[in-house]
């Protein structure tokens, strides 16, 4: 059964006539259902909803979100937050959102809501769709990741109309919705090299985001967070950087990669780390799995030594050729 505040704040909004709060309300609705796994009534609420007329045009949510996927990559994770290796200060601002969003219910009797939008910046390789998984682990909600090679259209209005679906879909029900390389949508709209349309995409990007519920927690990637436009950096309660790691930072991921694999690489984490500096953590996790893999393949794993020093030079190896191609360019 739904929560009392629904059902007053439904009956309120349809005695009023104001059709726009009805539609949030059934939205929410909808997401409580769904939260409570009854997925049958949750779509049966959402064939209803598109047809409550509304004053500006709406996209239509069929009960299986027809074409929604288009748009959509829905996952379920199993990244917990602390297998990340994460600085402190940034571990402990993603542990005060989770704590509030599994306390909505004691914060809003005293007149408060739950923070739910969070911009992660920084360059790539550094964990920020990491860090979207583990939040969705966290609260045990699916993540749903968009998809930009069919939202962008061509058309006239087409993009806008798509990021409408999108988070008329997100509203009925308790998710992550992840927006990786956020640059591509929220540029700044003072750059005179942009097309009016672009603009149209950063507005209506702005309002879709003021319109979120708090219960869908909203996270934006970029890796250039200088071209975001200015009103799209204070739509995010929570603002974080991820910075590439440092070896301490590095050591602790190799030591935690070992652990969970139950594998030793034969040198220290520290020794390992000092020759992989300057790595981001997503080509650390490579020269670890790759290491893993050989060491299987060829009979090793016990004593990896000589394989994990072969393989430390061949990426120094990939590390000198990659920086003379950069100064040649």
């Amino acid at each position: 059964m739904a929560s009392a505040d629904l059902l007053i704040g439904l009956v309120k909004a349809g005695a009023s006539g104001d059709a726009a709060l009805f539609r949030r309300h059934v939205e929410a609705l909808i997401a409580d259902e769904r939260a409570k796994k009854h997925g049958i009534l949750a779509d049966r609420l959402v064939a209803i909803l598109q047809d409550i007329p509304t004053n500006t045009p709406q996209t239509r949510l069929t009960p299986s979100g027809n074409g929604i996927h288009s748009f959509l990559l829905e996952q379920v994770s199993e990244r917990p937050l602390d297998t990340l290796v994460l600085a402190p200060e940034t571990e402990a601002l993603c542990r005060e959102l989770i704590t509030e969003q599994h306390r909505s219910d004691l914060l809003k009797t005293y007149g408060l809501s739950p923070r739910h939008k969070l911009l992660v910046a920084g360059p790539p390789g550094n964990g920020k769709t990491t860090l979207a998984e583990a939040i969705a682990y966290e609260l045990a909600v699916p993540l749903l990741v968009v998809r930009y090679e069919s939202l962008i259209g061509s058309f006239l209005g087409e993009t806008g109309s798509r990021l409408q679906k999108i988070f008329d879909y997100a509203r009925t029900q308790h998710c992550v919705l992840f927006f990786d390389e956020f640059e591509i949508l929220g540029k700044e709209r003072g750059d005179t090299r942009e097309t009016g349309e672009i603009k149209r995409v950063v507005g209506t990007l702005l309002t879709q985001i003021d319109r979120l519920p708090n219960y869908v927690v909203t996270i934006a990637a970029s890796n250039h967070p200088e071209l975001l436009d200015r009103a799209v950096w204070r739509r995010f309660q929570l603002r974080i950087i991820l910075s590439a790691p440092t070896r301490n930072q590095i050591a602790r991921f190799i030591e935690s990669f070992a652990e969970q694999r139950r594998f030793q690489f034969g040198l220290a984490s520290g020794t390992i780390a000092e020759k992989l500096s300057g790595h981001s953590f997503a080509e650390v996790e490579e020269f670890c799995v790759d290491v893993f893999r050989q060491a299987i393949l060829a009979g090793r794993t016990d004593h990896p030594r000589e394989l994990t020093q072969l393989k430390l030079r061949q990426w120094q190896n990939r590390a000198m050729a990659k920086t003379n191609l950069e100064v040649n360019e």
